[in-house]
């Protein structure tokens, strides 16, 4: 997308797309410290949230730890799931743009009505009636969303989570590699992306996105609703291989993040040849589908992912003369508090 031309500068999902760059550049990791330090006392953490607060923010900061073999037991779960389980001796962080998102007050006041002693907020919105159940909260510096669908947001969250992770571990690694980051953030976001696969993005029945299980796909799946009112489905891992391909039309689409390169044949047989679909890749190699290249950064190569795959909607939001500021159906607020 070419936010400094019409008519993609008059937008601000686009403004904020852009501005998410600027707030990987700007954000100061040690403002994660103090919690850091109480969390890693637990030993335990419940990143808890819906929707775009939750999926990149804290599956993206799960992986890394995970694959580092850090020693803090992480987990995710939406809001209401998690009223479910027994954290008495959890430490959570409840995450949410408006930071009046029911779900998780509803779980946050559950808590503190038990006693619960490490109660974490991260919000867009300060004085929030989550911040105000939390023992600490922590208000992002990206400032307000201009647009419905959250972006920036989600990259400051994500952030903040990531952060946190390394600081729990004691492997704090971030700052220095801020700035290229957001360089490469910018790159994802503005690369042109050729006219027949946006053409094929905008003609498709259904827009699946398939990749790992660090919030990245799931979270575009969200992002192609509210940006480009068609029908989007998340396939985990190699899914898309593994029997839906039996309802799949050769309209679709599959735009996979970070291939796994031992299975390209695989999805090529099975969608190419068999369903007779189009595969996009997100990379930051060679593939052999039609690639969005985009820079290798690495361990943090979820943001780039990301820019990417929101350059790519944008481009067929406009294609189809989407006003993709506002939606018509979804809501800032997903499902506000109101008790």
């Amino acid at each position: 997308m070419q936010a400094d031309q019409t008519p993609y500068s008059q937008f601000n999902l686009v403004r904020d797309m852009l501005a998410a760059a600027d707030a990987i550049q700007s954000f100061d990791p040690s403002v994660v410290k103090a919690t850091a330090d109480e969390i890693a006392s637990a030993g335990k953490l419940l990143f808890s949230g819906e929707g775009s607060s939750r999926l990149f923010p804290a599956k993206s900061a799960i992986r890394h730890s995970r694959q580092q073999g850090w020693a803090t037991t992480l987990h995710t779960e939406a809001g209401r799931q998690s009223q479910d389980y027994a954290l008495a001796d959890w430490a959570v962080l409840g995450m949410s743009n408006s930071g009046r998102t029911a779900e998780v007050i509803r779980l946050f006041t559950s808590l503190k009505a038990a006693g619960h002693s490490k109660r974490y907020s991260l919000t867009a919105a300060a004085d929030s009636p989550l911040e105000t159940l939390a023992n600490r909260g922590h208000v992002l510096a990206c400032g307000k969303e201009g647009a419905v669908a959250a972006t920036k947001s989600v990259v400051e969250q994500a952030l903040f989570c990531r952060a946190l992770v390394e600081s729990m571990a004691g492997q704090e690694s971030l700052a220095p590699r801020l700035a290229g980051l957001a360089e490469q953030v910018r790159t994802a976001l503005t690369m042109p992306v050729d006219a027949a696969l946006t053409q094929k993005i905008s003609d498709a029945g259904t827009i699946y996105f398939a990749g790992g299980n660090d919030g990245v796909a799931e979270e575009l799946t969200l992002k192609t609703n509210e940006i480009t009112r068609k029908r989007s489905d998340y396939l985990e891992g190699t899914y898309a291989v593994h029997g839906i391909e039996e309802i799949m039309q050769a309209s679709d689409v599959v735009i996979w993040i970070a291939p796994y390169q031992e299975s390209e044949q695989k999805f090529h047989d099975v969608l190419v040849k068999g369903v007779g679909l189009t595969v996009i890749a997100v990379s930051s190699r060679p593939t052999m589908f039609p690639t969005l290249t985009i820079p290798d950064a690495g361990d943090l190569s979820g943001f780039v992912e990301l820019a990417a795959g929101w350059n790519l909607l944008v481009e067929a939001g406009m294609k189809l003369g989407i006003n993709v500021d506002k939606p018509e159906r979804a809501r800032k607020v997903g499902n506000e508090f109101t008790g």
